[in-house]
């Protein structure tokens, strides 16, 4: 049923008369400026979607009726080198994602209240949890802590950022309604162990507070699993995250905070996916049951997440299983981040979104404006594309200008790169020439790969492809320690070793011993037949846009039935850009880039996600280049699908 044009906007209704007061928690309900309201509010990560399909995205947050959006703010993207900042002009290669301050002014013209989850620390399945990997040098190094190590970067962040949301705050005149301090902090908890450090809670209201944000602030966590754990009682409103038994998590909430209205910060419309898994699903009935349960009891929601969208580049974070910090339990996530949310990873609609619409159209009193449903954004499969030229690899390190000479290896983020920030993201290459190599000679790698190595010997892979789920536990793999492969069955004499590392992925979630997660090879010594090798060039991989698209030197392709690391090249062109899926089925693993912009992993073997998203807004009108760093197997084409494809290699559904 479509709404009267007679209806006042939601800011009509919420402004009229001037703005006395922002969000209140001081009643057993919500109010907005002293009139009653519900937050119906869904997650949409702008770092996420392409800046020119924000306005899209926003429109049909509203059309479902929702009153608000709420995202959180990457750390590592808007500060990529410490005390260098990207909020949509500063050149780094997600600048185009950045632009915040217009986000915020966008959302509040598409008629939605905004709440904000600045951090530090913000989980989201996002790379390190957000934080940026150059805290990774510091030590002490205490993430998630009033350590001066920490806070003395946090501030210095912070005091950038919040003035800037300070001006869009909704008794400014702008769309920001509530703030959260840090995020799931409760669940940093550990018995004997650690217990969440409330002096850092204290701090961070305090840099909320010196940047003249005056906002409701609230943090979020499991009531039932955490209590007051992650918050600051009487202080800070308490929210709860969950996706089943509403009526538990509130009961406890109602114990600590009495006559407060009830918010679930995060009810999980899906859930993600991590390398190796099925695609995850929710039924639209479960959701449906759990989120109309939620509004008759009755109670404000954040749907998260609304739309995942995608993870581009490096950013998918990981998971990792147990307390220790030596990459055993590692899972790295996908870089789709579909949720199988109301919203798809492209924007289209779900039968989810409509079941969003229709209860928020009964459970809502307030009725106010709404626009009409936006149409799909076209998308289309393009014709598929032959492979036309390619790069080996001492092809890719001979074009890379800041390398490294150390005794042993060191872990990326130690390299003295980046104006002293070390490597974030990418592949490590460790190389060694002129070395001896006896017929049956061992190589062995001390502790644990962080994350995959492959190993060549006068540029001639000897490591096992990955064909199966099952070479995940074998050399080459984070899984295996102290590992060990056969690198050679005759004697060589001067010849070269190279060691390919990836970084598949930092932790975005778990105790705070469990962040500690650098990368490459860095655990242990290496050795050849027990005697340790020394000497290593260290040639860091970070596949910048800057460096991809100055790539030359390309070669015909030889025999792709043979595994070995290459960067491969072919173009398509297209007059009028679409959305579609790059379709890497037939394909390894490794990284596709478009027109420079790494836009994520295949792993094909593994699953399960098959395509990668190519958003109209990263190609061009004319030719486009398409790049594939391939670890292993290529295939001689690039095809494309005008719909995601989810499975492995193996078995497509």
């Amino acid at each position: 049923m479509e709404l009267s044009t007679t209806l006042p906007t939601l800011y009509e209704h919420y402004t009229a008369g001037g703005i006395t007061s922002g969000l209140s928690v001081d009643q057993p309900y919500f109010t907005l400026n002293n009139k009653n309201i519900s937050i119906y509010s869904g997650s949409l990560h702008y770092y996420r979607v392409p800046k020119p399909y924000w306005a899209d995205r926003l429109r049909k947050f509203r059309a479902a009726g929702l009153n608000t959006v709420e995202t959180y703010i990457p750390w590592n993207l808007h500060e990529p080198q410490p005390g260098v900042y990207d909020f949509g002009n500063g050149g780094s290669d997600f600048q185009d994602f950045l632009d915040l301050e217009h986000f915020l002014k966008l959302a509040k013209q598409e008629d939605l209240f905004v709440i904000l989850r600045p951090g530090p620390y913000i989980c989201g399945e996002w790379e390190f949890g957000g934080l940026p990997s150059w805290l990774l040098r510091e030590r002490p190094f205490k993430v998630r802590t009033s350590a001066s190590t920490f806070m003395n970067h946090v501030t210095r962040f912070f005091n950038r950022l919040l003035p800037m949301l300070a001006l869009l705050q909704f008794t400014k005149g702008g769309p920001v309604i509530s703030f959260q301090i840090e995020n799931e902090y409760g669940s940093t908890t550990q018995k004997g162990v650690f217990n969440p450090d409330r002096t850092y809670l204290e701090q961070l209201r305090s840099l909320y507070l010196k940047n003249g944000i005056n906002e409701l602030l609230f943090t979020s966590d499991s009531p039932s699993q955490y209590g007051e754990a992650g918050t600051l009682p009487g202080v800070l409103f308490q929210t709860a995250n969950f996706n089943r038994d509403p009526g538990k998590e509130f009961r406890y909430l109602a114990q600590y905070q009495p006559n407060k209205p009830f918010m679930t910060t995060e009810l999980w419309a899906g859930w993600f996916d991590h390398w190796g898994e099925q695609h995850h699903t929710v039924s639209p009935r479960s959701f449906s049951q759990i989120y109309k349960e939620i509004l008759s009891y009755p109670a404000s929601v954040n749907i998260y997440m609304f739309i995942g969208g995608t993870s581009f580049g490096f950013m998918n974070g990981a998971n990792i299983e147990g307390l220790n910090v030596d990459n055993k339990g590692y899972q790295p996530d996908t870089n789709s981040y579909d949720y199988d949310a109301p919203l798809t990873e492209i924007g289209d609609y779900t039968e989810k979104y409509y079941v969003v619409k229709q209860l928020i159209e009964k459970y809502n009193p307030i009725k106010t404006k709404l626009p009409q449903l936006p149409r799909p954004i076209n998308r289309t499969s393009l014709p598929s594309t032959y492979i036309q030229e390619q790069l080996l690899l001492i092809d890719i390190l001979s074009q890379v200008q800041e390398k490294v000479r150390s005794n042993r290896t060191m872990a990326m983020e130690y390299l003295p790169i980046n104006n002293g920030s070390g490597q974030s993201y990418g592949y490590i290459v460790y190389r060694k020439e002129n070395i001896d190599i006896s017929a049956g000679s061992i190589l062995k790698i001390e502790g644990r790969v962080c994350d995959t190595v492959l190993v060549l010997v006068n540029g001639q892979l000897v490591s096992k492809p990955l064909r199966t789920p099952s070479d995940l536990d074998r050399f080459g793999y984070w899984r295996l320690k102290d590992s060990t492969l056969t690198l050679s069955s005759v004697n060589l004499t001067g010849a070269t070793l190279e060691l390919v590392v990836e970084n598949w992925g930092r932790v975005n979630y778990g105790k705070l011993n469990q962040f500690y997660q650098s990368k490459g090879l860095w655990q242990g010594k290496i050795f050849i037949n027990d005697e340790e090798i020394q000497g290593w060039e260290i040639v860091p991989l970070e596949f910048k846009k800057a460096w991809n698209n100055k790539l030359q030197g390309w070669r015909k392709v030889d025999d792709i039935s043979s595994p070995k690391p290459a960067i491969y090249r072919t173009t398509f062109t297209v007059e009028e850009p679409k959305d579609t899926f790059v379709n890497m089925n037939n394909w390894t693993k490794g990284i596709v880039i478009i027109n420079g912009f790494v836009l994520g992993r295949y792993v094909s073997p593994l699953g399960p996600q098959l395509t990668l998203y190519l958003p109209a807004p990263l190609q061009k009108s004319g030719v486009n280049e398409i790049l594939v760093f391939e670890h292993f197997y290529a295939a001689d084409s690039i095809t494309f699908s005008a719909k995601p494809i989810f499975g492995s290699s193996s078995f497509i559904f």
